[in-house]
């Protein structure tokens, strides 16, 4: 860390806390001047960009998820908690991948994959909108894994 008033990098750490925020202060004090100042260190987050479907590129936004989320899960017994805890695993997992953009579609199916082991009407409805079901018969052949995966357990 250079001095910000003599411009010597020796410089010690004498203290370091954390902010509110998150980051860490730090007291230091330059081995030269022996001028003490603070530094403030935050982690930079990596921006993650989602490719859409028609090829245009925008920030990802857990709001979107989480607003898909609601509607497909109105009138459900589905506690707000469950589904910002799933909006916090699909993002976690995003950014481990350590990818930079991600497409729309792998976000659509990791959410369908947490929904559906959550709530199964949920699932569908969310599924149907994400999927864009056409006609009713895409929505039976949809019902109809559900209730072979259910005769199954």
């Amino acid at each position: 860390m250079r001095c910000p008033f003599c411009g010597k990098q020796a410089t010690k750490v004498i203290d370091s806390r954390s902010t509110k925020e998150g980051g860490i202060r730090r007291r230091r004090e330059c081995s030269h001047c022996g001028r003490r100042f603070t530094t403030y260190e935050r982690v930079e987050e990596i921006k993650l960009w989602v490719r859409k479907k028609d090829g245009r590129r925008e920030v990802f936004d857990r709001n979107k998820i989480l607003s898909g989320l609601q509607k497909a899960c109105e009138k459900r017994p589905i506690p707000m908690n469950v589904l910002e805890n799933l909006v916090d695993e699909v993002e976690k997992e995003l950014r481990n991948r350590m990818e930079g953009e991600v497409s729309s579609s792998d976000i659509g199916e990791l959410v369908i994959s947490k929904l559906k082991k959550i709530d199964e009407v949920a699932y569908v409805r969310f599924a149907s909108v994400y999927r864009q079901f056409q006609d009713l018969g895409t929505f039976l052949s949809e019902l109809r894994k559900i209730m072979r995966d259910n005769a199954k357990k």
